[in-house]
């Protein structure tokens, strides 16, 4: 097999049989996360394969078929879907039907990524990222995993030594595993731990053997379509606002995912095709996903470190995996057979990947160097912190008039509006803040605008 000058292989020297089996480890890679975000929700499996699936191709449509990147589910939303859900039920309406409107919320989030491409692409992105900095955006994601925590511990308590044997395989697999095993911890403590709870007779199979090998993979009455025939307004409105902010902090993911690719690629896609298409492209998978009751998407770091590891930046692999999750999405027996995962591995892999999700908004303000000695900081922080788990964990939501706000969604808006008009906004978005580290190899033409200091205080220029 020749390696190209370039230093990427591509369909024309891998051959078709070795391309299948990169596209196979790819989907590989994504479908632990990916199927967790519907276990923990209570959305469909089946459909949310099929949407990673087609939102992928999307994605690639906007962006030229030039960016190498998978769109799995986003867990950044999973505070949303649980605060809206519970004011469902609060309402008298069932899980399901909560869960709808809740997909209505991630509707109108994934068009927002296109008022943000729209002002990337004619206003600039330094000029339009001042208004989420990381002391903004940090302390968001932080909230997010500690609003989760609570349900990870509760489906822990079902069976205690199941969920620690799921967390031991995924700390050993990601600090000590090579190749491989040390991409995919999360498969493989959900494996581990699920083959062991079988054993034991812990998990109900009946369901998986009545099951069909060929069916729908989204029923017609957890769509967006069937609740928008006759919807309760006020409760539309309140998804809509609990669930739209958190969008913000998915498009800073977003934004440090392909500057994560590109320097794996060696490649320059915020300029080629561009960090607006990227962003159409995302926010197009997820509108759509929402319509048909699947979670959000978002693109998936996993399959960043399968680029990194087999030096195939060929999209066409990255197609291909898009293809099978569309193939696996259509049989309700493999679905079952993740409906039948036991609770305690849920809240095993849930109470690592919840505290990953606050892990990363910590590394978001370190590795910013947000000035905590700034009192302008330090009270934007606190109060997005105190509010979105104050009011999760106290009153649920807060109302104004027939409107009722999650935490969250108060927390994200106070952030957002204080750092506009408070003085002393001196942050300035390089594609360094975007992926969290130096993220741009060596030799890359980037815009000019990228090359300018984090901060404008010569302290923090390095």
């Amino acid at each position: 097999m020749e390696l190209k000058q370039e230093g990427i292989y591509d369909a024309s020297t891998l051959g078709g049989g070795k391309m299948f089996v990169l596209g196979c480890q790819h989907m590989f890679a994504m479908f632990g996360a990916t199927v967790l975000v519907p276990l923990l929700t209570g959305l469909s499996v089946s459909a949310t394969l099929l949407f990673a699936g087609i939102g992928t191709l999307i994605f690639h449509l906007f962006t030229k078929m030039k960016v190498p990147a998978f769109l799995g589910s986003s867990f950044a939303f999973l505070g949303g879907y649980a605060a809206v859900k519970e004011f469902g039920v609060g309402l008298g309406l069932t899980e399901a039907v909560s869960l709808t409107y809740a997909c209505i919320g991630v509707f109108c989030a994934g068009l927002l990524y296109f008022v943000l491409a729209a002002l990337f692409k004619f206003y600039g992105v330094r000029r339009t990222m001042r208004f989420f900095p990381p002391v903004v955006t940090g302390p968001i994601i932080i909230s997010i995993g500690l609003i989760l925590s609570s349900s990870a511990i509760n489906n822990c308590q079902s069976n205690w030594w199941i969920a620690l044997l799921a967390i031991v395989i995924i700390v050993v697999c990601n600090i000590f595993g090579k190749g491989m095993i040390k991409i995919i911890p999360i498969i493989l403590g959900v494996i581990g731990s699920y083959i062991v709870a079988a054993c034991f007779g812990q998990v109900d199979f009946s369901a998986v053997k009545d099951a069909a090998w060929f069916g729908m993979p989204f029923a017609w009455e957890n769509t967006a379509f069937a609740v928008l025939k006759n919807p309760d307004w006020s409760f539309v409105w309140t998804a809509i606002i609990a669930i739209v902010p958190i969008a913000f902090a998915t498009m800073i993911e977003h934004i440090g995912d392909v500057c994560a690719i590109s320097s794996t690629c060696n490649r320059n896609y915020i300029a080629d095709p561009g960090l607006h298409r990227t962003l159409m492209g995302d926010g197009c998978a997820t509108a759509l996903a929402a319509l048909f009751g699947a979670p959000a998407n978002t693109t998936y770091g996993e399959n960043t470190g399968v680029l990194n590891l087999t030096k195939v930046f060929d999209p066409k692999v990255v197609r291909i995996a898009a293809c099978l999750a569309i193939v696996f999405s259509f049989c309700p027996k493999f679905a079952q057979i993740i409906y039948a995962m036991p609770t305690a591995t849920v809240g095993g892999v849930s109470l690592v990947l919840y505290g990953m999700i606050s892990a990363v908004g910590v590394r978001n303000l370190v590795e910013n160097k947000v000035d905590f000695t700034n009192n302008r900081n330090v009270l934007i922080a606190a109060l997005i912190l105190v509010l979105a788990i104050g009011i999760n964990f106290g009153p649920g939501s807060i109302s104004f008039g027939k409107v009722s706000l999650s935490g969250l969604a108060v927390a994200a808006l106070v952030g957002i509006i204080l750092n506009a008009i408070l003085p002393g906004n001196d942050f300035h978005f390089t594609s360094d803040y975007a992926s969290g580290k130096r993220a741009t190899a060596e030799g890359q033409d980037l815009p000019e605008e990228f090359k300018k200091p984090l901060h404008d205080d010569p302290k923090y220029n390095g």
